[in-house]
Formats: C-alpha cells, sequence, structure tokens
C-alpha cells in the first residue's frame, strides 16, 4: 500500500515521502529524484550520509561494532563502498559521525522539553529525564550504539563518551544550581553527583537495550527520579497516571 510518511530522521532531517508501507507499518527507503528533477548536490550528499547513517546504525546494532565493515554497512544502505569512502575514512570515523548526530538529537530533544515544562524546577527535571527516555526508545539501534557498541570502538570513541556524558552532566548541574540560587530546589553536594545521575541513567538504559527488561526505556523513569531526587534529599512527586 503506498502511504505519505513524515520521516523526523537521527539527524534531525524531516523527509516528507510517499513510501511502500509493509505489514509491520514500516516505510521503505524514499527514493532520490534523477536526471534534471535530481536535488542539488549538496541535498544528496546530506541524503546519503543519512542513508549510511541508518545503516549503520543497523549493522551496530545487530552484528556488532566488531564484526561490521564498511562493505556491511553500505550493502545495508543499497550502496557502493566507494560511496561510503566518500563519506567516511573508516568504520571508526562511520561510528564517530553517527555518534555526535545522535547526540545532538538528545541533546536538543531533552533541552526542548525542559524549556517546554516551564519555570517548576521538579518538573523541568523530570520532562528532561522522560525526553531522553523517549528517544531511546524511538530510535533503538542508534541508542544501541550511543550507549553500547560506542564502548568496543577504541580509545577516540571512548573519549569522545566521556566527553559527552561530562557535557550532560554539566546541562544537569547548571539546571540545578541555577534552580538552587533562587532558592526553589535543593543543591547537588558535588558536580559529581550530576555525573552520579547521568550515569546511573545511561548504565540502566544500556542494560535495558542489550536485555530488554524493562520492556522500554521510558519504564524506568521511577528508579532514575528515586535516585535524582534522593540525590537532593528530596522524595520524588507521584508520576501522573498513564493517558493523563
Amino acid at each position: 500500500m503506498i502511504v505519505p510518511v513524515t520521516v523526523t530522521t537521527v539527524t534531525g532531517v524531516t523527509l516528507s515521502v510517499t513510501a511502500m508501507a509493509s505489514p509491520d507499518r514500516t516505510p521503505t527507503r524514499p527514493t532520490v529524484p534523477r536526471g534534471r528533477h535530481a536535488p542539488p548536490l549538496e541535498v544528496r550528499l546530506a541524503q546519503q550520509r543519512e542513508r549510511l547513517f541508518e545503516a549503520a546504525a543497523s549493522v551496530f546494532a545487530e552484528t556488532g561494532y566488531a564484526d561490521a565493515s564498511a562493505e556491511s554497512i553500505s550493502r545495508a544502505a543499497g550502496m557502493s563502498k566507494a560511496t561510503f569512502y566518500e563519506h567516511f575514512a573508516n568504520k571508526e570515523e562511520c561510528i564517530l559521525a553517527l555518534f555526535d548526530a545522535a547526540y545532538q538529537v538528545l541533546l536538543s530533544r531533552i533541552l526542548g522539553a525542559v524549556s517546554d515544562a516551564g519555570e517548576d524546577p521538579v518538573a523541568r527535571m523530570r520532562e528532561g529525564m522522560r525526553a531522553f527516555l523517549v528517544v531511546i526508545d524511538e530510535y533503538p539501534n542508534e541508542a544501541q550504539t550511543l550507549l553500547v557498541e560506542i564502548i568496543g570502538a577504541g580509545p577516540a570513541a571512548m573519549r569522545r563518551r566521556d566527553e559527552i556524558v561530562a557535557s550532560f552532566a554539566q546541562v544537569l548541574f547548571n539546571e540545578n544550581e541555577a534552580h538552587a540560587q533562587d532558592g526553589v530546589l535543593p543543591r547537588f553536594r558535588d558536580p559529581l553527583d550530576a555525573f552520579a545521575v547521568v550515569g546511573a541513567i545511561a548504565e540502566l538504559v544500556s542494560r535495558q537495550l542489550r536485555l530488554g527488561e524493562p520492556e522500554h526505556s521510558a519504564d524506568l523513569q521511577p528508579v532514575i527520579e528515586r535516585f535524582a531526587f534522593g540525590l537532593l534529599g528530596l522524595e520524588p512527586p507521584a508520576l501522573p497516571a498513564a493517558g493523563a
């Protein structure tokens, strides 16, 4: 069946396409017009890179980083190895680029959710955590790369992972510090408290991705809130009822 779909990709590109819906309601990859109707070169390159990112995330999640190759990624993307090497020098450069793209989407979604929550510090903290978990559920392959496969991708990848964790921890610490100065929320006793929250979230979600327990990453929110609010000496407010 032909259906119109709007696809928001992991790098934030939104595509409005007409695609073939499979029985599981998953649309097939949109085709790129050729000839005089072809998009400009920079658009084609961005579309190629997006397809390679999607294929790389799938291959890394299914086979693991160690067994992935430029050939398997380009084959999954429906492209030649030559096209892969036009974008990346090797699979390490590919996973680092995918990692950075996924991080940007994740950070954007978190900051957007925090902003939309208004001025209530508890709501902002809660919605930021919820946004993280929702994105993980929306992009399981990319999440697997971001939290699991990146660990085996070498020293450069581990340095990048450490930088990203530090970035999330700094965002959380700065948010808490601003509210503490306003006297509306207790202050973290140490910047490492923010690292502890981010590290706990990363490990819990990583475990969920590996084992499928619980069924969805979003189901981890209650335990994450107990830990995060507990570090502030607070009892987390009751979560809204499902569907509320």
